[in-house]
């Protein structure tokens, strides 16, 4: 682990999962700028540098702020890559060396960093899970997404076994208790939640709730399916940044339900008061 003091130790917030489309980065930045609004000093690490979507998100918000002269909250970034070593054991003790100093650098002026891990079982997604205090895990509203986390009987929705990621956030769990004898606190997020009360909505959450009371994890209501994600998204801007942007968008009642479930998000995560406040 980063070699940083008990005193000292950021509050890390991971955003994990093993399926792309469900709206991870998009969680990512919203709850960096949240917490930056917040008052938080907040650093970001994203561990899949190859395909970079966090941080071409983030490269996306610098250029708006410069090329604007708009003076939007923008945190200290760190990319993390892969090691290209050939030796498997050489490989992992790079990566970890190359994510302690990522994470020792951030840890200097963060109270807490944001983790966008890569939508894969890889050494460095496993390192930074272990590191954890809360695991944000996006999935959409389906069974499709749900064999992610457990193996589901089609015809009655039993519960059959946890699925690979589930047992990987088991062994996370266990290294970090081993590590600093922490806890990970696991949020799942239902994303792109339909808006009737449809059937399958019905079951998924039916069949989640038993799975979160047999392997521990909180459920969260998340993002709906909005247009406003997408228009923001690629210039790395968020709900919060609407007015201040003065991008032409006029905040519809939309818009405001969007923002009531960022702000359900930020309040679900488990957090220090920001220094600042304790300062004043």
């Amino acid at each position: 682990m980063a070699t940083i003091t008990a005193e000292t130790k950021p509050t890390v917030i991971v955003l994990g999962n093993e399926k792309g489309g469900s709206g991870k980065s998009t969680t990512a930045i919203h709850i960096i700028v949240g917490l930056l609004r917040e008052g938080y000093r907040v650093g970001a690490m994203d561990l899949d540098a190859r395909q970079g979507t966090l941080a071409g998100t983030l490269a996306g918000r610098k250029h708006f702020v410069e090329t604007k002269n708009i003076p939007l909250p923008l945190p200290p970034f760190r990319s993390v890559h892969r090691s290209t070593l050939d030796n498997r054991l050489e490989a992992e003790a790079e990566e970890r060396s190359l994510f302690n100093a990522a994470f020792d650098e951030l840890a200097v002026d963060c109270e807490i960093i944001v983790v966008d891990c890569p939508g894969a079982d890889t050494y460095l997604s496993r390192y930074g899970h272990a590191h954890a205090d809360t695991l944000i895990t996006p999935i959409n509203d389906s069974f499709v997404d749900f064999s992610m986390l457990a193996k589901v009987d089609p015809d009655n929705h039993d519960i059959v076994k946890p699925s690979i990621y589930s047992e990987m956030v088991w062994e996370a769990r266990k290294s970090r208790f081993g590590i600093d004898r922490g806890k990970i606190d696991w949020i799942v997020m239902r994303n792109r939640l339909a808006g009737s009360e449809a059937r399958n909505k019905r079951d998924v959450g039916e069949t989640l709730d038993a799975l979160a009371k047999r392997i521990g994890f909180r459920t969260l209501k998340g993002f709906g399916e909005r247009v406003i994600f997408r228009e923001l998204y690629l210039q790395g801007l968020t709900l919060m940044d609407v007015r201040e942007a003065n991008i032409g968008i006029a905040m519809g009642l939309s818009h405001v339900a969007a923002r009531t479930e960022v702000r359900a998000l930020l309040a679900a995560i488990k957090k220090p008061v920001p220094r600042l406040q304790l300062v004043a």
